[in-house]
């Protein structure tokens, strides 16, 4: 791993942060930040170690969650996305690490491509237990070489790598025509529109004070209609 520390030691952004910008439940990103315990009456407790990268908690609320932290959390979205139980993943993702032999393997290129035909090994060597239909869910075979499915393969491609060879940038995965992004080396790694630069809650805090969409996008350099998406996404409304 690089030594970093913008990409991988700095706390950027709260559990909730994390989630709302990947599209997941605060929950759902704290069971990957903590794990989880599931006790079902009746049965023994069932257990989910922690899979995504987090800082140790401060205080309520505060930020735990560094750059590789959101790229891992990337991936495990686009596994939620696809319909896989994280649970049935597990094993197969704890393969990968070991396979690959890499720190933060979820936040790394060689995921993109190496972690197919890792995946589609991992289900061959396991029959047909649940894990092994988890990782058949996620890997497709195309013209004879292992891929990931479409939906992993979308996710994939939001991120850029830097030399070392892991995420430097990401492209929020919830909008459907701005393009949103999240780099930890500019705007104290929070999002900012990709075209003109302006933070994310910046525009969006303007336009909450009531000034017009047109005004917002116009005094931050970006195209209205990347605002107006934006402004869909944050208030829930219908395009």
């Amino acid at each position: 791993m690089t030594d970093d520390p913008a990409r991988f030691r700095v706390p950027l952004y709260s559990v909730a942060e994390a989630g709302r910008y990947l599209g997941v439940p605060a929950s759902t990103f704290a069971a990957w930040a903590y794990g989880y315990v599931l006790r079902r009456p009746g049965g023994s407790a069932v257990h989910g170690d922690p899979i995504v990268t987090v800082r140790p908690r401060s205080t309520p609320g505060a930020a735990v969650v560094p750059f590789v932290g959101l790229a891992e959390g990337l991936v495990l979205a686009a596994i939620r996305r696809a319909g896989v139980p994280l649970q049935r993943i597990r094993p197969a993702l704890a393969r990968l690490a070991d396979e690959l032999g890499i720190e933060h393997v979820l936040a790394s290129r060689a995921l993109y491509t190496d972690g197919a035909e890792v995946l589609y090994d991992f289900a061959e060597s396991h029959g047909d237990s649940p894990e092994a239909r988890g990782a058949r869910e996620l890997v497709a075979v195309r013209h004879g070489q292992r891929v990931f499915g479409e939906i992993v393969e979308s996710y994939l491609r939001r991120v850029e790598f830097a030399e070392d060879g892991y995420a430097r940038l990401i492209s929020l995965p919830q909008y459907p025509r701005a393009s949103v992004v999240v780099d930890p080396a500019r705007g104290f790694g929070q999002p900012i529109f990709a075209r003109g630069g302006a933070r994310l809650e910046d525009a969006l805090g303007r336009f909450r004070a009531g000034e017009p969409l047109a005004d917002v996008a116009a005094e931050f350099g970006g195209p209205p209609d990347d605002l107006e998406d934006a402004v869909r996404i944050a208030t829930g409304t219908a395009a």
